[in-house]
């Protein structure tokens, strides 16, 4: 699917009273899911040990 049917398809699963903001944080929603996939296909994943490390840390 091009990146234009998905546009196309996010905006048309949108309710008839949606704004341009609703279109617009849908739309950037499903862009970083994207990247998030594509960077987990590549192996661009942080191990759950590190995450736990950091949380840790940010919980103190």
């Amino acid at each position: 699917m091009t990146t234009k049917q998905k546009v196309m398809k996010a905006v048309q699963g949108l309710p008839n009273d949606a704004s341009f903001e609703d279109a617009m944080e849908r739309l950037l929603f499903l862009s970083k899911v994207e990247r998030g996939i594509q960077q987990s296909d590549a192996g661009l994943t942080i191990p759950h040990s590190k995450i736990k490390q950091t949380m840790k840390r940010w919980l103190k």
